[in-house]
């Protein structure tokens, strides 16, 4: 081991390589304590290293690992039209990887610099990983996606997002594995003990928060429709009459009598432009026979083009539209397109040469009485914890998106993942429209009560649940509660001064 620990790219492959096992906390695997293991190693193996630059490269090598493994679906958005995509797909995955991985590198070698022996370091590389992952949240517009945190979506602990958001989850996970090491090798089995301790505390809270007490509603009825439009056919000619087609017979299914009170679909699913006169608002209220429908739909205003949510009534009149407001980089539109002007090059899912222009914001729309008011989420924006809790608490969530850009492996579930904490963080149900799926009822605890596999054409009709009664606290600090707790933590790290160490001239030891 230390011959690897010594070796540049020795080095590199072993920390990549855990920095892999780690990312198998996240869906759609989800081996929460093998990540936690792995990680748990990673913290004992970092504190060997005092040198600042050799923990940052260790750190960007396990950020490299962790990244390339979880999100390796950043390729196939490049592969929907390959022959003029294609090439990039391997530069994306090194660029995403290796650019991701810098916050890492950025934690543990700051660990190293602050921290003055093992359980030093190791404590200053817990709170500094989960800084970094925090910063990663909201530098550049923005990435949260597979934070460490979200490994516990699915279990009791993820609860603890009620109190502080991803966040805390990260800094949860981060403090916990450093206890074997902070505790040393002579006293490892308690530090291994102690540890398992901290990461089974949250789940009495987790599932006290099951029983709590939901809010009364009138009932009403959703249809969330999965018309299953690969993304390399959906707008092809020949093929949008035949997806268009489709999501009418699948809101209109269904025998006589009572029919849902709304009718759902997902991002982008039609394959034409909303525009008045044209046809289409009619042909949807037609085919959803009395309900009214919600429908994910392009559309133009003067030159602007918008990905937008559109909320059509039995009568067909359109009588609220929702234009996504945080846009994807590099797909929806492109950084910096305004000052290269027409050299600037297109967005994979642009509409128009200039890309979408972005809304004002997140907002609630009134649907009446029985169905309340909802916040609409236009696929990315279901992953900003941060906006969403800025915005008025909803009756419940409708996230409308488009997962067919992310393959079929990993991408999808980890974004189902994602709306089931946001569920959590709201205490309000969220129901979730995805064009090749997984689309998902998901109540206000962040169970899933239905769903739609990957790959099925069909529609879920359900019951509207209830949100919870009273908002959870994350509503009210959001993430300055962990903010304050990391600068409170790295004040009493930087008051603790442990004995100097002596140091050998290969820096080895400590």
């Amino acid at each position: 081991m230390a011959g690897w620990l010594a070796g540049r790219w020795s080095s590199f492959v072993l920390f990549a390589l855990l920095g892999a096992l780690v990312g198998t906390g996240q869906a759609p695997l989800g081996f929460v304590w093998l990540a936690v293991a792995a990680l748990a190693l990673a913290f004992a193996l970092f504190a060997l290293v005092p040198q600042s630059k050799a923990a940052a490269w260790r750190g960007w090598a396990m950020g490299v690992g962790y990244v390339a493994a979880t999100m390796f679906w950043i390729v196939e958005p490049f592969f929907v039209d390959p022959w003029r995509h294609g090439w990039m797909a391997p530069f994306a995955l090194a660029a995403h990887a290796g650019g991701f991985a810098l916050f890492w590198g950025l934690a543990f070698g700051a660990a190293a610099v602050l921290g003055r022996g093992r359980w030093h370091r190791a404590l200053w590389g817990a709170v500094l990983l989960a800084a970094t992952e925090m910063l990663r949240a909201h530098l550049w517009t923005g990435f949260p996606w597979a934070l460490l945190g979200h490994i516990w979506i699915g279990q009791p602990q993820m609860h603890l997002a009620a109190l502080g958001g991803p966040h805390a989850l990260t800094l949860f996970t981060t403090l916990a594995v450093a206890l074997p090491t902070v505790f040393g090798l002579r006293r490892a089995a308690l530090g291994v003990i102690t540890a398992i301790a901290l990461l089974a505390l949250p789940v009495p809270y987790g599932l006290w928060r099951l029983g709590q007490e939901l809010e009364v509603r009138a009932p009403a009825t959703v249809r969330l429709v999965q018309p299953n439009a690969p993304q390399h056919l959906k707008w092809q000619p020949e093929m949008r009459e035949t997806f268009f087609n489709r999501g009418l017979a699948l809101s209109a299914e269904g025998p006589e009598g009572p029919q849902p009170d709304l009718v759902v679909w997902p991002e982008t699913s039609v394959a034409y432009f909303l525009a008045p006169g044209n046809g289409t608002a009619e042909v949807l209220a037609d085919a959803a026979r009395g309900a009214m429908v919600v429908v994910g739909i392009q559309r133009l205003e003067g030159d602007d083009a918008r990905n937008s949510l559109a909320v059509v009534t039995p009568g067909a009149d359109v009588t609220d539209i929702y234009n996504k407001s945080h846009l994807v980089p590099f797909g929806e539109y492109m950084p910096g397109a305004s000052w290269l002007g027409r050299w600037a090059p297109k967005g994979l899912a642009e509409a128009a040469l200039s890309g979408f222009v972005p809304g004002n914001g997140l907002r609630l729309i009134d649907l009446g009485e029985g169905l309340g008011e909802v916040l609409p989420l236009i696929c990315y924006e279901a992953i900003f914890a941060e906006e969403i809790i800025a915005a008025p608490r909803p009756d419940w969530v409708l996230h409308i998106t488009n997962d067919a850009w992310f393959g079929t492996l990993s991408g999808p579930y980890q974004h189902l993942a994602q709306a089931r904490l946001r569920a959590v963080e709201q205490g309000v149900p969220v129901l979730r429209s995805a064009n090749t799926g997984v689309s998902a009822v998901i109540d206000a605890q962040g169970r899933v009560l239905d769903s739609l596999a990957l790959g099925e054409t069909g529609f879920i009709d359900v019951a509207l649940p209830p949100r919870l009664a009273a908002a959870p606290p994350y509503r009210i600090w959001g993430d300055w509660g962990v903010m304050g707790l990391l600068i409170l933590l790295g004040v009493v790290l930087a008051a603790i001064r442990p004995r100097a160490v002596q140091v050998d001239r290969k820096g080895a030891t400590d």
